[in-house]
């Protein structure tokens, strides 16, 4: 059985390009745009990865990686975060004790190195 990565992001394009890389190396992909709709499937589904944009409207990505990360039966759930901005990996770095996320890639980001990350965390 395929390994299950959530993509939380809330630009279609760039949710498009991931999933299609994704499937194509062998993982299934569930996707949500928003806070609610990530939620909306963790309430069903405990995927084995989430991908998570940091830069999103309303609660961004460090928020969203708390929460998930704060409740029972999700805590033990990889997260990799997504962010476009080079200061964001400073940001990360130095408040690496309030950021929940297990590991960042900074955008743009080359294919393999993203897989790379993930193979790590879920084989």
């Amino acid at each position: 059985m395929p390994k299950k990565i959530l993509v939380i992001d809330d630009e279609p394009d760039s949710i498009k390009v991931v999933k299609i890389r994704l499937e194509a190396s062998g993982y299934s992909v569930l996707t949500a745009a928003n806070h609610d709709e990530a939620f909306r499937i963790l309430e069903n589904t405990i995927p084995d990865l989430i991908l998570l944009d940091v830069m999103m409207p309303g609660r961004d990505g460090y928020e969203i990686c708390n929460e998930i990360k704060s409740q029972e039966k999700t805590r033990k759930v990889p997260i990799i975060l997504f962010t476009a901005k080079q200061d964001q990996k400073a940001h990360l770095k130095s408040n690496a004790e309030f950021i929940a996320a297990d590991d960042y890639i900074l955008k743009p980001y080359e294919a393999e190195k993203l897989l790379k990350k993930i193979k790590a965390f879920v084989g």
